[in-house]
């Protein structure tokens, strides 16, 4: 197991690497003067010439690639700006604050917007697939199904607004959705995330509705399962300890692969429910034309997918052991 999550990890290091190298000079590419933006109203040539020098501007791409790569791991000197401790990810012109710093203070949010909408969506699907299938073609295995076709068809940035003017507004079941850190108000924290969760996961778990109820019918008709059940095994032995497991197996797979396109749904959900995350921090970034902060959003939710995915993959390996020797 250490040897395959080791094999793991090198190819995330390595991933990680080629997509800074690869972003970082896609930034530099652009049609964008970093020193002009940053450069007060009037300013000389000489006043351009020296905030390009403090932004390492006037030095080659190349130069400028290891300066970046550099400071990842021991950290980069900023002129006036003072020094950035390792991981390094730039300083943010616009927020006039290192990167680092910045999304520090905004990505709490985010993570506790994609792992309480994780739960949610894996709980909730899971458990209408399994019912589903264990009640294939009565009205509830109808009811499920529909619903979930209907859900898979729903857009974030439509449902959030309507969930707001219902169990908010109208209902008062909710309260207003926002982002209070759990160390300083638990009840809070978790009252304010109810709403965005629920509708985040709404695409998701119709989506696992489909795949959990189709898995789990495949499973019932495998040799296996007639073995078990021949041997004079129960069924809901058979149902829990042989199907439930061959059939979470697939499951776990797909949550890895969503588990980035969470955090990209994050995005449209933060802005929806005006939650400061790093979704709400990309888009102000972009607006700010602030490459340095685009830059570091990026790389950090990469890096937050890249450790998920190797998790998932720890999991996937204790429950299928053919994937540690694969």
């Amino acid at each position: 197991m250490l040897r395959f999550l080791t094999r793991r990890a090198l190819g995330a290091i390595v991933i990680l690497f080629l997509l800074v190298l690869l972003t970082y000079l896609a930034v530099m590419s652009l049609p964008v003067d970093q020193a002009m933006l940053n450069c007060p109203k009037g300013c000389s040539p000489q006043q351009l010439a020296t905030v390009r020098h403090n932004m390492g501007l006037d030095k080659s791409n190349f130069e400028q690639v290891l300066d970046y790569v550099k400071g990842l791991f021991v950290g980069a000197s900023h002129g006036a700006d003072g020094f950035c401790n390792a991981p390094c990810l730039g300083y943010s012109q616009s927020r006039h604050q290192f990167v680092i710093d910045v999304i520090m203070d905004n990505y709490p949010a985010t993570i506790m917007l994609a792992l309480g909408g994780s739960v949610c969506f894996l709980v909730i699907g899971v458990t209408l697939g399994m019912v589903s299938a264990w009640k294939q073609g009565s009205l509830f295995d109808t009811i499920a199904s529909s619903f979930s076709q209907l859900g898979q068809s729903t857009q974030i940035f439509f449902v959030a607004p309507l969930a707001m003017a219902l169990f908010v507004t109208n209902l008062h079941w909710l309260d207003k959705p926002g982002y209070t850190p759990f160390t300083e108000d638990p009840i809070s924290s978790i009252t304010g995330m109810i709403l965005p969760w629920l509708v985040l996961s709404i695409i998701f778990w119709s989506n696992y509705t489909r795949q959990v109820r189709s898995l789990m019918i495949e499973q019932l008709s495998e040799d296996h399962i007639r073995a078990a059940r021949a041997k004079g095994m129960s069924n809901r032995y058979v149902w829990w300890r042989y199907a439930l497991r061959g059939a979470m197996a697939p499951i776990v797979t797909i949550f890895g692969l969503d588990l980035g396109v969470v955090l990209s749904g994050a995005v449209i959900t933060e802005v929806s429910f005006g939650i400061h995350g790093l979704g709400m921090l990309a888009v102000k970034s972009v607006t700010a034309q602030d490459t340095q902060l685009e830059l570091g959003v990026l790389l950090f939710s990469a890096a937050a997918i890249l450790v998920f995915n190797i998790v998932v993959d720890a999991a996937y390996g204790l429950l299928d052991p053919r994937v540690r020797i694969g």
